[in-house]
């Protein structure tokens, strides 16, 4: 199934959340925190401005970004497990 988010929305895959912590602890499930990084799947064609205009997304899809805690909604397509929300819910995009 292909999934287009409408407007200046954009569909992310989370990264998987660590398994260890710095120090070698291996976190058993119940303590792992939802990551706070994901993949962008997907983009909307953009925002339409107060003038009529159209602003393109600054993100494209393959980025690596960072985004609020309580960003999007989690929706789930084909058993797999994805997050649609704002590109103003992204605060970055990880470059390498």
């Amino acid at each position: 199934m292909k999934i287009r988010p409408l407007g200046d929305k954009v569909l992310v895959q989370r990264l998987d959340a660590e398994t260890k912590t710095s120090g070698g602890i291996v976190l058993p499930d119940s303590a792992k925190e939802k990551p706070q990084k994901g993949k962008i799947v997907s983009v909307g064609q953009g925002k339409i401005l107060d003038d009529g205009t159209l602003r393109k997304l600054q993100v494209k899809k393959g980025d690596a970004v960072l985004f609020t805690s309580y960003a999007g909604t989690e929706v789930k397509i084909d058993n797999k497990e994805y997050l649609i929300m704002s590109e103003s819910d992204i605060m970055a995009v990880i470059e390498k």
